[in-house]
């Protein structure tokens, strides 16, 4: 399989964490990426750092990498293999899949080292 082609969205994310009781803020809507995800336990919402959220706990400092779609459903390992390369360069991520694609996030300070270690391993970057 050819390597996939990548872009970094150009805004900065913060992770949050609510009661699973809570609303979900409508500012968050205003973000042009946001991801929100409910169980049980906890409601976890991913937005544009500049959106203004009160939330019991959060994470602040992510950038995103998004390989640049849409992917068919029947495609296998796409993000196994960039968390695969991302791990062996000792660099967490944030996972977040759609219908289309997936984004990888991973800390700002982090974001030289994730590209320059995708692009080693084929991947080529859009911007």
């Amino acid at each position: 399989m050819n390597k996939l082609k990548l872009a970094v969205l150009s805004s900065e994310y913060t992770i949050h964490r609510f009661s699973q009781v809570q609303d979900i803020p409508a500012n968050v809507l205003k973000s042009e990426f946001f991801s929100v995800s409910k169980t049980k336990d906890e409601l976890s919402i991913l937005c544009d750092t500049q959106i203004p959220v009160l939330s019991e706990k959060r994470e602040t400092g992510w950038v995103c990498i998004k390989v640049l779609g849409p992917l068919d459903f029947g495609l296998t390992g796409i993000l196994a293999k960039i968390a695969t390369i991302l791990a062996e360069v000792k660099i967490s991520i944030f996972a977040i899949s759609t219908y289309d694609t997936d984004y990888i996030l991973v800390r700002k300070e982090k974001l030289s080292a994730a590209q320059k270690a995708l692009a080693q391993a084929g991947y080529v970057f859009e911007n």
